[in-house]
């Protein structure tokens, strides 16, 4: 299934096509004489009589071949809101043999000042649909036309960039280990050139000259190799320290010797959605033209069982220099983003530093599938991701960090261990890891998304799958607080 949308002028009155009509919230039939012929207004007047005026959407059915839809605005919608109206319509309309619909703007009872292009926007969201490996493929097209829409050619540029980062992580996250393993993510990564980012590729030998035996440590059972990617956009052309993003690319987790359970292996496929939002964001932010300095720092491993893999109570140098105790080969993520946060600073000088990672399954305990996991060293990066959160309806909850759970994950025999073995606080002692590898104080926000980045059941904006949580969040942060 495709959508196709199109910008038209007008609408002829009592057109045979389906109709879609936006009206107040209390389905005030009054200003839709305009748009439809004066038996079809009568008829829908009668029927409204009679319909639940508290849905969002209503249908009537004029003939077979003709539909009304009437789209209800509440008071003061949000511009998340209007995404989930759109969401909702496309909910409606995604059913049947090919369609059609014109959507007349000049309906529109709204002052949000691009009302129809964040309808749209939530309706491409929900449309998203990962059937590359379905043999049998599905033709059916949607077709919208909007009439009367004002929207600037910049605007529809900047959603479409973002729609396409966004679908970019979807489609990452969504492939199986066996086709997207740190070979074939590396090689992706590479092509993305043509869109004016600077990637450079660390591979096993250029890692293990600078010393990243964390990250290492993690890969050295797969077949696959390991890397680090950086994506670089420079879109103010100057000198400017970039804000930098780093995220966990684990293509597949068996948890090592400390072996997964079957029932949750087989979704881990994703553990590298961290790695894919960072991915997604700078994809959009290269073909939107973003005008801000901007690296993503991806770390690819695949965490393997072999006779070469990583053992329970190993000890590795990291790239810091700092040692660490490897008492869970399953606590893989931690030690990839490491050596990245440590080498993000020291090469790049970031303004700040936003790391993202499926990391722990303690993060769902504590706040499910609504919220994600921001512990920060700094009240201001975290004040600006909470409200960009918020904005677009990904959503954060900050969690604490605190000197005294450092006891936790120090060890008798290496600087620190990677997992706390006493109990609790998983998730902050996670962070709290993390945090030991920023070494010169940069603002620094881990955001534990383990919870956000798939969804089984579906959410507003997406049908279920890989979800993209996190591109739209960051992209909000950075177009309100950095362009």
């Amino acid at each position: 299934m495709s959508i196709k949308i199109n910008f038209k002028n007008n609408l002829s009155k009592g057109t045979s096509a389906n109709l879609v009509l936006f009206t107040d919230e209390k389905f005030n039939t009054k200003p839709l004489k305009k748009y439809t012929s004066n038996t079809e207004f009568h008829y829908i007047t009668d029927l409204l009589k009679t319909s639940d005026l508290n849905k969002n959407l209503l249908v009537f059915e004029l003939n077979s071949k003709k539909r009304v839809l009437l789209v209800s605005i509440k008071k003061n919608l949000k511009t998340f809101e209007i995404e989930n109206l759109g969401a909702e319509f496309y909910g409606r309309i995604n059913y049947g043999k090919n369609s059609e619909y014109f959507i007349n703007s000049e309906s529109i009872v709204s002052n949000h000042k691009n009302f129809v292009g964040h309808f749209l926007h939530g309706l491409k969201l929900k449309s998203y649909e990962f059937k590359k490996y379905k043999t049998k493929k599905e033709t059916r097209l949607i077709s919208i036309n909007v009439f009367g829409n004002k929207n600037s050619v910049q605007d529809q540029l900047k959603f479409n960039a973002l729609e396409e980062g966004t679908f970019y992580t979807r489609d990452l996250v969504s492939e199986p280990g066996n086709v997207l393993h740190p070979d074939e993510y590396a090689k992706r990564l590479n092509s993305l050139r043509k869109h004016g980012l600077k990637v450079n590729i660390y591979d096993d030998k250029k890692l293990k000259k600078l010393g990243m035996n964390a990250l290492l440590g993690v890969g050295q059972g797969s077949i696959r190799g390991s890397y680090l990617v950086t994506i670089e956009w420079n879109g103010l052309k100057n000198s400017t320290k970039p804000l930098a993003f780093v995220g966990k690319g684990v293509c597949f987790d068996t948890g090592g010797y400390s072996l997964k359970p079957a029932k949750f292996m087989e979704d881990m496929t994703y553990d590298m959605a961290g790695s894919a939002v960072v991915v997604g964001l700078m994809k959009n932010l290269a073909l939107r033209k973003a005008k801000v300095n901007v690296v993503g720092v991806v770390g690819l491993v695949e965490n393997m069982v072999s006779g070469n893999a990583q053992r329970p109570g190993d000890i590795v140098k990291s790239y810091s220099g700092k040692t660490i105790e490897i008492l869970n080969t399953d606590a893989e993520g931690r030690l990839v983003l490491a050596d990245a946060l440590t080498f993000t600073e020291k090469k790049f000088k970031p303004k700040f530093i936003v790391d993202l990672a499926t990391l722990t399954g303690a993060i769902i305990v504590s706040l499910g599938s609504e919220y994600a996991g921001l512990f920060s060293n700094d009240d201001k990066l975290s004040k600006q991701l909470l409200n960009a959160g918020e904005k677009v309806e990904e959503k954060l909850w900050r969690m604490p960090l605190h000197k005294n759970y450092d006891k936790l994950i120090n060890s008798k025999n290496a600087d620190m261990q990677n997992i706390n073995y006493v109990g609790g606080a998983g998730s902050t002692t996670a962070a709290q890891f993390l945090q030991r590898f920023i070494l010169n104080k940069t603002p620094w926000a881990h955001l534990d998304i383990a919870g956000m980045a798939f969804s089984k059941y579906g959410g507003a904006l997406n049908s279920g799958g890989a979800t993209g949580f996190g591109v739209r969040l960051l992209n909000k942060l950075i177009e309100d607080d950095y362009e």
